[in-house]
């Protein structure tokens, strides 16, 4: 196949499917891997495409590489974030053994949370505090508290982690994607993220929707696995893909 072939190819692999890895774009193509690394190289000079490690993202896609730190995080997109944390909110019942991720929409919920008997655990330095502030029963992970996020992290956390059967799971996000699922910058946060979820009954991924069609370095787990609670979904076609629940203006 000639190299244009193999360009056409790829360029509809991508608007198709929005992203793809370098495995799957030599399968479809029939040819080695570092064909399609260097046919890569080049349509991404051309602007053709995002060529990101082990493949390559649609250019309306784009790859996040580092993660403001929490006081910047909580400065972004108030208004959608503070929609999305009052329909959150709503999900928690008095018999719920909850989860609560560390990030700056799951530290919104807290202001629309009402007093409750229902049990929290949280990797979030400031999550544990606001919830006892309130009146909470709180649990917080030991692990490595990362500078920056202020998220508790580690082997430790994920052997926590382990011992909890959680009714529902509130988790942050950085990224959703049709291929790569949800993504955040830090595998060991990912991971957090991912044990968390496999030990809930529910997950719900809190996400605005400046979040859709964005991947970070590390997968937390397929669309498929959490309901998606956001303020807008920018694509109808994730709806194929992940339950979503859009929140009703304040």
């Amino acid at each position: 196949m000639l190299a244009e072939e193999r360009f056409a190819v790829i360029l509809e692999v991508l608007q198709r499917r929005r992203a793809a890895t370098v495995a799957e774009l030599a399968e479809a193509l029939e040819t080695s891997e570092s064909t399609i690394r260097r046919d890569l190289i080049i349509l991404a000079e051309q602007g053709k495409l995002n060529k990101v490690h082990g493949g390559a993202t649609a250019c309306d896609t784009a790859f996040d590489a580092g993660e403001p730190a929490m006081s910047a995080k909580e400065q972004l997109n108030v208004e959608q974030k503070d929609r999305i944390a009052r329909c959150a909110a709503a999900q928690v019942q008095a018999d719920d053994v909850v989860f609560l991720d560390a990030g700056s929409t799951t530290l919104r919920m807290l202001e629309y949370l009402e007093p409750s008997a229902a049990t929290f655990v949280t990797n979030g330095i400031l999550h544990a505090q606001r919830l006892v502030q309130k009146g909470m029963k709180a649990y917080v992970l030991g692990g490595l508290l990362k500078v920056g996020t202020e998220a508790v992290v580690g082997a430790a956390a994920v052997q926590s982690l382990c011992g909890y059967n959680f009714t529902k799971a509130f988790i942050g996000i950085n990224g959703v994607a049709v291929a790569q699922g949800y993504t955040t910058p830090d595998p060991e946060e990912a991971l957090v993220k991912a044990t968390a979820m496999r030990q809930a009954y529910i997950s719900y991924v809190l996400a605005d929707s400046s979040k859709f069609g964005r991947v970070s370095a590390a997968t937390v787990a397929p669309l498929d696995r959490a309901c998606i609670i956001t303020d807008a979904l920018p694509d109808k076609s994730y709806a194929k893909h992940a339950i979503i629940k859009e929140a009703e203006p304040l």
